[in-house]
């Protein structure tokens, strides 16, 4: 039963993240106005905004107008779900689980956008590295977490520099140190440097695909592959640590 509320909990919470996803990118309130139909702007009725059912039970068109409904929208909302219900499994039900919840549902809605808008927030990105901060069990971990957000913030910075200089042009942007900074904080320096690597290897063969592309709207985002990376190495941290642990002793 109480995975059950989990897992409402995070469809819900898809809900909102299918707002931002939509209005932050347009300077939009997320508040204001109330849920409406994209085609025909009418307001939705509460139980148009179900999670996940409502989109099933309407086969995906407006009830207003038949317009199609993005099929995003249950995506997200079932992708939120499964990452509320994976945290409770992986933590237990409690506070971090649901901190650590939420800031994979924050790079969830930071890939869509990268994805699709080749732009990222730092409302949602501050917003995202103030969550990982704050995932911790115990005060005392409080400070843990916030020292290796800076170590990784600082680390990324350093390096964008000298990319930058080696290269003549600018080789990473902002978000994505903050993105380092919270890979930083949820995993910790050893497991971190671990996810980099993996986002690198689950990013090449796309990256091999777009090698040759010029028109800045075609690049790859890198962002997704940088939130797929952590989501593993938390869920796998026992296993990963001890393979590292193993090959450097």
């Amino acid at each position: 039963m109480e995975m059950i509320v989990v897992g409402i909990l995070g469809a819900a919470v898809g809900s909102f993240l299918n707002v931002l996803i939509l209005r932050t990118p347009r300077d939009e309130s997320v508040s204001f106005p109330a849920s409406h139909c994209m085609s025909c702007n009418t307001p939705l009725r509460i139980w148009h905004n179900i999670p996940i059912l409502s989109w099933l039970f309407l086969r995906g068109k407006c009830a207003f107008c038949g317009e199609k409904i993005s099929i995003q929208y249950p995506i997200i909302e079932a992708l939120s779900a499964l990452i509320f219900l994976f945290s409770a499994l992986k933590l237990g039900i409690n506070l971090q689980a649901l901190t650590v919840a939420l800031v994979f549902d924050m790079l969830l809605a930071l890939s869509v956008i990268d994805f699709r808008y080749k732009m990222v927030p730092d409302s949602i990105n501050l917003t995202a590295l103030t969550l990982a901060i704050l995932s911790v069990s115990s005060l005392g971990q409080l400070g843990y977490n916030f020292t290796n957000a800076l170590l990784f913030a600082g680390g990324f910075t350093l390096l964008r520099f000298y990319l930058s200089y080696a290269i003549k042009k600018e080789a990473m942007g902002e978000a994505d140190i903050m993105i380092a900074a919270t890979m930083g904080a949820l995993l910790g320096v050893q497991l971190a440097l671990a996810a980099i690597f993996l986002s690198a290897v689950l990013a090449l063969p796309a990256l091999l695909l777009t090698r040759n592309e010029t028109d800045e709207s075609k690049q790859l985002p890198f962002i997704p592959f940088l939130a797929m990376a952590t989501w593993i190495i938390l869920m796998f941290d026992t296993y990963v640590s001890a393979y590292m642990a193993g090959l450097y002793g």
